[in-house]
């Protein structure tokens, strides 16, 4: 019998969370066969099997973590014999036993209904569902699944988490000393309390050092994306005809690159000390997405030389993985600008934190159709959308952001300005 060890994962990530098992204890498994899932910090990783063989034994069960280097389950290969793998599968199972029987009556317990658990019928959910339904502090099967084969969807989720908020009445609380209020009386009154994990909690640590290192200032400015929506909407067709997507972002990070290669002190980066600026050739944008395991920042490598159609391919991949929380570690590196984009979700106006060691990042409101004046005087209706930016005031002076901003500005309000610089 052979431990497979948890291999080394990269970005310094010493543990991950064990989130989907592909295969039960005993079962074949083939060679580069998907054994495992993990989260970490940046996203979930498929473990595959070094080799054929049998897997005879799962270290570590869903929701629990494992370190870098520790064993994460045991196979046996079928050049082995068949009764030493017998032997070794039973001495596990009467080890396991032994330890059940000298445990606690709590764990004897939790022990028994994960046994149990192997023999149900697995239910069809992506990793980022599983774990959204672990946050919960739910069983998938409580959740009806509305795709296909019983698949349980994020819509299933929201609607049970939505059903189970409408069904929970709180009770009148008596009133009592604050000061006298325990973590019992709070578990009591239905607290849950979550250890912060995963994606969730590198960026709790990312923005606090941002935010606490970093002085920040705000520029904010609104834009008249009339015309751009007009070109996007002569583009859709041809995009669609070839079964693809033109959305505002890529036409929004073409002209942010055209913008940058004229003022490269917003694409720049300050050194570890704080002592030396580091000017980069490269535009790499990142885009903050919103997804079930938390917001995750993957980056559009080189837009200042990709097509207009090569970055509307890049942002759909990138947001699906993200999305899906498959994004790759190397999607998430070298970012050297941000947008955020929190008008999808309907704001106007938000103040977001530098993506460190990043200078700059901004934040799109909602497009809305305000009253405006033409030339003659006339109220026409218009497309505006709000802008705005943090800057890192050891690099910026709002001088900069101001000139920066407008020329950013100059090409989205007028976008046929854009073929003079593109190359």
């Amino acid at each position: 019998m052979s431990d497979f060890l948890l291999p080394d994962l990269g970005e310094g990530i010493v543990e991950c969370e064990v989130v989907a098992w592909h295969v039960q204890e005993g079962d074949e498994i083939a060679e580069d066969q998907p054994v495992v899932e993990v989260s970490t910090d940046k996203a979930v990783m498929e473990i595959t099997a070094p080799e054929a063989g049998r897997l005879v034994r799962r270290y570590s069960q869903l929701g629990e973590i494992a370190r870098v280097h520790s064993p994460l389950f045991a196979y046996v290969t079928h050049a082995g014999d068949a009764e030493d793998v017998a032997v070794e599968t039973a001495t596990t199972r009467a080890s396991d036993e032994t330890s059940m029987a000298s445990s606690s009556p709590v764990a004897q317990a939790a022990t028994a209904m994960s046994s149990s658990d192997t023999g149900r019928r697995r239910i069809p959910a992506s990793p980022a569902v599983r774990r959204r339904v672990r946050e919960l502090g739910v069983s998938l099967e409580e959740i009806p699944g509305s795709g296909k084969d019983g698949r349980v969807l994020k819509e299933d989720v929201l609607a049970f988490r939505q059903q189970q908020h409408q069904e929970w009445r709180p009770e009148p609380a008596a009133i009592s000393d604050p000061q006298t209020t325990t973590a019992t009386d709070s578990a009591s009154c239905g607290e849950r309390v979550e250890p912060l994990r995963g994606v969730r909690a590198v960026m709790a640590r990312r923005m606090s050092e941002a935010a606490s290192t970093i002085p920040h200032f705000a520029y904010g400015d609104e834009f008249d994306v009339t015309e751009l929506l007009a070109l996007r909407e002569r583009l859709k067709g041809d995009f669609e005809a070839r079964g693809e997507r033109l959305t505002l972002m890529p036409l929004l990070m073409k002209a942010l690159a055209l913008a940058v290669a004229e003022f490269p002190l917003l694409n720049c980066r300050l050194g570890a000390a704080a002592d030396a600026i580091h000017y980069q050739a490269a535009c790499h944008i990142g885009m903050a997405v919103d997804s079930a395991s938390g917001l995750l920042v993957p980056n559009v490598k080189h837009v200042e030389r990709l097509s207009l159609r090569e970055v509307a391919a890049e942002v759909e991949r990138l947001t699906r993985a993200a999305r899906d929380g498959r994004v790759e570690p190397s999607d998430l590196k070298g970012g050297t600008i941000s947008i955020s984009n929190i008008g999808v979700l309907g704001g106007t106006y938000a103040m977001p934190i530098i993506n460190a060691p990043e200078v700059a990042i901004v934040a799109l409101g909602r497009v809305q159709r305000l009253p405006r004046f033409a030339v003659d005087g006339s109220v026409v209706s218009r497309a505006i959308m709000t802008v705005t930016w943090s800057g890192d005031h050891r690099v910026l002076d709002g001088g900069t952001m101001a000139r920066f901003c407008n020329r950013w500005k100059g090409y989205l309000e007028a976008p046929e300005t854009m073929l003079a610089d593109l190359r």
